[in-house]
């Protein structure tokens, strides 16, 4: 029997070893919580209190159904796109995670070169485990993402560090004004830095592929892990009975301190954590050159809109200002759904780490293969051969 025709079934980009049985991102997440010791798989997969935002960004993407065209002729389909100046071969990139080293052996560089690879913007977190300088020199193109307080002796070494760097994007995260009640982390044993306790050593101990595999190797061969980028200097170990994480005055941050970083910045600046769209308007007032509506994926404020339910007043409010959407993509029609209600992108973040900390950087490039595989199909059904031909035309609420 042939293999191709309209009734061949789909085959996933990549299909030996752990990767054969990983069909969708959603499948990475059962396996790394086999993997990761408890404690850590926790804290990437939990929201804050309830978790009810971490449920909601999932649940919005529901709200919308499809209305294909068809006899379209869409043979010479492309996902590529181009991002406030830079090329991109899918709609889609990486957000920033941190700690992400933790996860997975070396997992900030793992991600930011899979991304290279796969031609896609990356985000590096401020509060990656590895220099955002070794981070830039693996690619290029990686964007960065400040965790700033509203103190200026404090913010202005940080982005000349990120300029002298390399980077030629900085990401001012807006949406972490205190420290968000992560009750599950709690629970689990999580702090940030780890706390070594017996419950942790246990969940470690009960997960040997991960423990020599990521914690043990990292140790041995590049030694204990800091925080690496909340600052112009390096920061405190990744283990630490101890110490407690000195913020600085976040809550003091302001539209005065997003003015100045935009007289300091050379480079593009782009506002993640925008929900309201007088937001957008102001930031575009400030001359940010982009705007992710985010809601830090369910894990600042509990109750906080999904993004995609505002997304299309925030594009509005932007007046053309490129805005970029971050929150609970799992599969390639919600690529789809929120590119038509105005997203010029969109931004990707649990499946990559939990890729990352199954398979390295194989199991990322999987994981990119199977979302663009999914948006390449679900732009053949519905008839639209570019992203440009996307819109709200092919919704109706469901």
């Amino acid at each position: 029997m042939s293999n191709t025709g309209p009734f061949a079934a789909a085959r996933p980009p990549a299909t030996r070893g752990r990767l054969g049985k990983i069909l969708s991102l959603e499948d990475f997440e059962g396996a790394a919580r086999r993997h990761l010791p408890r404690p850590i798989f926790g804290y990437i997969q939990g929201g804050t209190e309830s978790d009810s935002s971490v449920r909601a960004n999932r649940a919005s993407f529901a709200d919308y159904a499809f209305v294909p065209r068809v006899l379209v002729d869409t043979g010479a389909r492309s996902a590529a796109t181009t991002l406030i100046g830079q090329a991109s071969a899918q709609p889609f990139g990486i957000s920033p995670m941190g700690a992400s080293a933790l996860a997975a052996y070396r997992g900030d560089l793992v991600l930011t070169e899979a991304a290279r690879d796969a031609g896609i913007p990356m985000i590096v977190s401020g509060a990656a485990l590895t220099r955002m300088e070794d981070l830039v020199a693996a690619n290029p193109d990686a964007w960065f993402q400040a965790y700033l307080p509203g103190e200026e002796h404090r913010i202005l070494p940080i982005v000349a560090r990120a300029a002298a760097a390399g980077f030629r994007t900085l990401v001012l995260t807006v949406d972490t004004a205190v420290l968000p009640n992560r009750e599950n982390n709690v629970r689990s044993g999580f702090s940030m830095p780890l706390k070594p306790t017996l419950r942790l050593g246990w969940d470690s101990a009960i997960r040997p592929r991960w423990l020599l595999g990521t914690f043990a190797r990292t140790l041995l061969t590049h030694g204990m892990p800091h925080i690496e980028n909340m600052d112009a200097v390096r920061g405190v170990p990744l283990l630490s009975r101890h110490f407690v994480r000195a913020l600085g005055a976040r809550d003091r941050l302001s539209w005065t301190h997003l003015a100045m970083m935009r007289r300091a910045w050379p480079g593009k600046l782009v506002i993640k954590g925008v929900l309201a769209a007088e937001d957008a308007a102001r930031a575009v007032e400030e001359g940010v050159d982009g705007i992710i509506v985010s809601n830090h994926g369910g894990r600042q404020l509990d109750g906080a809109i999904a993004p995609l339910r505002v997304l299309p007043e925030v594009v509005a409010a932007a007046g053309g200002v490129p805005v970029m959407l971050d929150g609970g993509v799992r599969r390639g029609t919600d690529v789809l759904k929120a590119l038509a209600l105005g997203a010029q992108f969109v931004f990707v973040g649990r499946p990559m780490i939990y890729a990352a900390a199954i398979a390295g950087r194989p199991g990322v490039g999987h994981a990119i293969s199977l979302l663009s595989e999914e948006i390449r199909r679900g732009m053949a059904m519905l008839g639209t051969p570019e992203l440009a031909a996307l819109g709200p035309h092919l919704l109706r609420r469901s």
